[in-house]
């Protein structure tokens, strides 16, 4: 393990620098494997390492190994390495060079952390949840992104697709005077870059708030659905902007204890600035979404109200049809009782022989018919 001593740089307070090393054996000296692997092994961990010094880029190593030795060879430079979910190997390596809390090695191997932000002595460890908003699936996806900051180093450790940290690196090399203000400056423009990909990712929920508030009212049978996807992803959002709130606070907490340079302090305030105004947005999507959801099961049981009324006058007017059917098949099956008892073959049989038999069978049926009109009219069933 390398030491570290406090040393200035063109008259300004700089983090703690890495101490040229000691000669070391020839056996201790044997390089390390390289970044990029043979043929057929898995793919190299690391993206990028780069070493800088005054604000420029003064070598591309290609292994750990050699970063290692030439940040040893500049003592007032700084190194900047980016991984993409990383081996074992690389993350244990580097712990041992630059001395990682094995905790903080721990939490970056296995990823799945809330944003939290801690010190090991002069180590910072960072956790970030990046978002970017997918418009084809109208869904928000989460990366997660691990930051060791020391006296002389930046190592960001990404699981996920965002954020873009190539473009981090170029906008700091373009930007010499910020990247020469160390590696405080370098964690102020990943945390920028976190804060600036949450924009895009509101303006899309809101978009798809308001495709929502239509739907709602047009009835979509599927819309209850994707806002209970949405509000999981909100809920998402929210775990990932409510805690780099007070983390920004914390680390302007603490600029006078560690005399963070005036320039990354105003910086800071706006990164501030604007998480707080995301996570209060954030705040506002996940209450319309409740609000929206409320508002639809609302709509569904009114509709559902609708049908069963519907269903139910149906039955009414059908049970009506069915007694005026039932009171008509009543009467007129009065008269065919009495026409198929006189109608029997039978030799005797009373009033067969009668005179006015078939003046009797008219009249008696025609008053069967009447009595039961009269009865079923007055129970409104006719």
């Amino acid at each position: 393990m390398s030491e570290r001593e406090n040393g200035r740089n063109g008259g300004r307070r700089t983090v703690w620098r890495r101490a040229a090393a000691q000669p070391q054996s020839p056996a201790a000296e044997a390089p390390e494997p390289p970044l990029t692997p043979p043929k057929g092994a898995e793919p190299a961990s690391v993206v990028q390492a780069a070493l800088y010094r005054d604000g420029l880029r003064v070598s591309s190593p290609a292994t750990l190994a050699e970063t290692y030795r030439e940040l040893r060879e500049q003592p007032s430079g700084m190194a900047w390495i980016g991984l993409a979910r990383p081996t074992g190997t690389d993350l244990h390596s580097l712990a041992a060079e630059f001395g990682l809390h094995p905790l903080a090695v721990e939490d970056a191997m296995e990823a799945h952390q809330r944003p939290k932000l801690e010190r090991y002595g002069e180590t910072l460890f960072v956790v970030l949840r990046a978002a970017r908003y997918l418009d084809a699936p109208e869904e928000v996806d989460f990366g997660e992104l691990h930051v060791f900051v020391g006296p002389d180093f930046v190592i960001t450790v990404r699981h996920g697709a965002a954020p873009d940290l190539s473009a981090v690196r170029r906008r700091m090399e373009d930007s010499p005077d910020l990247l020469k203000l160390g590696p405080e400056a370098v964690l102020y423009a990943i945390l920028d870059a976190v804060v600036d990909g949450y924009a895009p990712v509101v303006s899309g929920v809101q978009n798809d708030i308001d495709e929502i508030e239509t739907e709602v009212f047009r009835g979509d049978p599927e819309v209850s659905r994707r806002i209970y996807e949405l509000s999981r992803e909100m809920v998402e959002f929210q775990r990932a902007t409510r805690p780099l709130v007070g983390m920004l606070h914390g680390l302007m907490a603490g600029f006078a204890k560690y005399e963070t340079d005036e320039e990354l302090q105003r910086y800071l305030r706006d990164v501030a600035d604007h998480v707080t105004h995301t996570s209060e947005r954030v705040d506002g999507f996940r209450q319309a979404l409740s609000e929206i959801l409320t508002v639809n099961a609302t709509l569904v049981t009114q509709q559902q109200n609708a049908e069963m009324r519907a269903l139910a006058e149906a039955g009414f007017e059908q049970n009506e049809e069915v007694k005026k059917i039932s009171s008509w098949a009543a009467i007129l099956f009065a008269p065919t009782l009495v026409g198929t008892i006189y109608g029997m073959n039978f030799d005797h049989m009373p009033e067969l022989h009668w005179l006015f038999g078939y003046p009797f069978a008219i009249g008696l049926m025609g008053v069967v018919c009447l009595t039961l009109y009269v009865v079923f009219k007055r129970r409104d069933w006719l």
